[in-house]
């Protein structure tokens, strides 16, 4: 991995960090417009994608080591997973206990960081990452409903967490040698292909029948697959791993401050509070590095 040499250069792609959470924070607006299923949609979000990619990278694809091949295909497979199972938790939970646990990406990473890459943190980083979980609760815990009927839907929405943990994982190893956009563009085979298999099992043959049905499944392609995951995939390569999954905590902050200026929703003194204490989490977080 790349390792950050000064300050200024980790603040420069922590910004563009949390740039990328924005663009990514779009998605569940246009899933929202979408009128196709939400696995279709996924769908389309990858498959838009790849024509849309291909004049960046038809040269170096050609490059790309075939073992490289298969572990981005492999990470496009986990970043399929994570959307098969955050929509599918929607029809068993609510937004809030989704939005909750599928964030909890930092379970998957740094447990795994630790044991298997032998990765050593700071005090400063695990309590910044308490501190910043902490946050997500007391931002989300006003809407979140803790029912026996929701739990199949909260399972879902983790397992959410540990594919994306994955993903993230696997792109940042493969960063060294691959670029973000050539990763997200191969990546789109593994994860269409098992994304198209889902939605027939599920949801039998979708396809968009206008252009405002259209809309919806480009901006999916261009904001949130291109810019959201291309940034944060190049981010990955120069943020360490660890602290993204901290950071990338901070995305239920983006999608409520897109409902209060889109949709008109309400923020509550309590929302406000909660936010400042993810944001108070992830600088403690970063004095790590």
């Amino acid at each position: 991995m790349v390792k950050i040499m000064n300050n200024e250069s980790i603040n420069k792609y922590i910004f563009y960090t949390i740039l990328a959470i924005c663009f990514l924070a779009t998605g569940g607006i246009f899933v929202k417009l979408s009128s196709l299923p939400p696995i279709a949609t996924g769908f389309y979000r990858i498959l838009f994608s790849i024509p849309l990619l291909y004049p960046f990278v038809k040269d170096e694809i050609k490059k790309i080591e075939f073992k490289n091949i298969i572990l981005i295909i492999l990470a496009g497979i986990f970043l399929a997973l994570d959307l098969i199972f955050w929509n599918i938790s929607f029809s068993f939970t609510t937004v809030a206990n989704a939005n909750l646990l599928a964030n909890l990406v930092p379970f998957t990473i740094i447990p795994l960081s630790y044991f298997i890459y032998k990765k050593k943190f700071s005090i400063f980083f695990i309590l910044g990452g308490i501190i910043t979980i902490v946050g997500l609760i007391v931002l989300m815990s006003g809407k979140i409903n803790p029912t026996l009927e929701n739990y199949k839907g909260d399972i879902l929405a983790f397992i959410t967490s540990i594919f994306y943990g994955l993903f993230l994982l696997t792109v940042s190893k493969i960063r060294e040698k691959v670029s973000a956009l050539s990763i997200i563009f191969i990546s789109g085979f593994g994860g269409g292909i098992t994304l198209f298999l889902t939605m027939l099992l599920k949801e039998g043959v979708q396809y968009p029948h206008s252009l405002s049905e259209l809309y919806p499944l480009l901006g999916l392609a261009l904001i949130s697959q291109i810019f959201g995951q291309g940034l944060l995939s190049y981010t990955v390569g120069k943020v360490d791993v660890n602290l993204s999954s901290i950071i990338v905590l901070a995305q239920p902050i983006i999608a409520t401050l897109y409902s209060y200026f889109l949709f008109s929703e309400v923020l509550s003194l309590q929302e406000f509070f909660g936010m400042g204490i993810i944001l108070i989490g992830i600088y403690i977080a970063k004095k790590n590095y």
